[in-house]
């Protein structure tokens, strides 16, 4: 299965990467007022056309008109987000990802992200932990060669102060207050703004602290993110109630949520 996930986030990471350098982008509004380009199309024809082997569901932003009634005894399936960071994309900044998650009663088991313009590809699980590849082969035929040059998450820790991590396109009020309250006792601080799920790997890798998010998100936007950081030793929380956040509800809005470095002294 991650064999299976690393090679789909390559395969669509690339093609995404050649729209990007043409400038062909395409750009549609869909209904929520958000951006659709050519490469979010291209990159979910892709990764369906590899997961669809494995006989599992697929849930993807571009394919979500699922009803709950038919996805609510789903005890395992895929979570994507073809091209996370659209509007990263469309302003030529690098900071945009490919996001696959295998989804397990309610939780994520595994998870892969891959940066096309960055060169950077995450991937973790339960049973091995969390990883990055920098500059990563376009293809994998086993998991030895995967490991083979793969670095171990958490890699490295922040120095003095506390490092928060926001969104880059999506602050608000709640966010900017939340992280005043949080750092008010800290005498050496730093925010660091980025897009799409970087932020959460960001804080796998041991680059920061806390990524607060209080703002809409879906489903898709987090599930690869959260496996990452999870098997790195940190935590995806409900702002609300401290419970690890959940997949596959009734509606795929996630609630506010904390991303949280617990190998990290805080």
């Amino acid at each position: 299965m991650l064999l299976k996930a690393v090679n789909a986030a390559l395969k669509a990471g690339q093609a995404i990467e050649n729209i990007y350098k043409s400038d062909d982008f395409q750009i549609q509004t869909k209904a929520d007022n958000t951006p659709l380009t050519r490469a979010d199309r291209e990159s979910h024809k892709i990764i369906t056309q590899h997961l669809t082997t494995t006989n599992l569901p697929l849930l993807s932003e571009e394919g979500k008109d699922i009803s709950y009634d038919q996805r609510k005894n789903w005890q395992k399936f895929w979570l994507i987000d073809p091209l996370d960071g659209t509007k990263e994309f469309i302003k030529k900044n690098g900071e945009f990802t490919v996001n696959i998650a295998l989804i397990e009663n309610n939780y994520p088991v595994l998870g892969v992200i891959y940066a096309p313009i960055l060169k950077k590809l995450y991937f973790a699980t339960e049973e091995i932990g969390s990883f990055m590849v920098q500059n990563p082969l376009p293809h994998y035929d086993n998991l030895q060669d995967l490991q083979k040059n793969a670095v171990k998450l958490p890699h490295t820790f922040p120095g003095g102060g506390y490092i928060v991590v926001a969104s880059r396109s999506h602050m608000n009020q709640q966010t900017q207050q939340y992280i005043e309250q949080r750092v008010s006792q800290c005498p050496n601080y730093q925010i660091i703004s980025i897009g799409s799920s970087l932020k959460f790997c960001l804080i796998a890798e041991g680059l920061a602290h806390e990524y607060p998010r209080f703002g809409p998100t879906m489903e898709w936007d987090t599930a690869a993110g959260h496996a990452i950081v999870k098997f790195a030793g940190g935590q995806v929380i409900e702002a609300d109630t401290g419970l690890e956040l959940k997949y596959n509800k009734p509606v795929l809005i996630n609630p506010n949520f904390i991303v949280k470095s617990n190998f990290l002294e805080q």
